[in-house]
């Protein structure tokens, strides 16, 4: 099983960006912890932090040309702004889930790709993403898709 993970615009900064929001985990720690969740589960993993739409949506079509079974994002600051995203996860065949590490409803943020995804993890911090990863790993082996 292959799954691609965009990280949206300013991800990269996880650790020093709002900590008080995001907390004090870096990117760097946050694919380690991912990765080593998805080796557990038998998953080859690509993961891809992008501060341009542009690139996100460039990435998520090559992943689906190439047979990628699930996607997970973080649109982060892509939320309220992402159109393209959005008709880019509605045009693929792969499922894709929204991770979102606060509750975006507390804070008053609506998501732009919400409607084109199978599911959104949202306010659990870094385990959003583990929660994602096994709900996609779970999904796929039941035969959804």
């Amino acid at each position: 099983m292959k799954l691609l993970l965009i990280q949206g615009a300013n991800m990269e900064y996880l650790g020093t960006r709002q900590p008080e929001l995001y907390g004090t985990t870096t990117a760097k720690e946050l694919n380690s912890i991912v990765r080593r969740r998805a080796r557990e589960l038998g998953v080859d993993l690509e993961i891809l932090y992008t501060n341009t739409e542009g690139e996100a949506v460039t990435a998520i079509y090559r992943a689906d040309r190439e047979g990628i079974d699930g996607v997970l994002f973080n649109p982060a600051g892509f939320l309220y702004a992402g159109h393209a995203l959005r008709d880019c996860l509605r045009s693929i065949s792969a499922p894709a889930i929204e991770i979102h590490m606060t509750n975006i409803e507390k804070r008053g943020y609506a998501s732009i790709t919400a409607e084109a995804v199978v599911g959104i993890i949202t306010g659990f911090g870094v385990n959003s993403y583990i929660l994602a990863l096994d709900a996609m790993v779970s999904r796929l082996t039941s035969g959804s898709g």
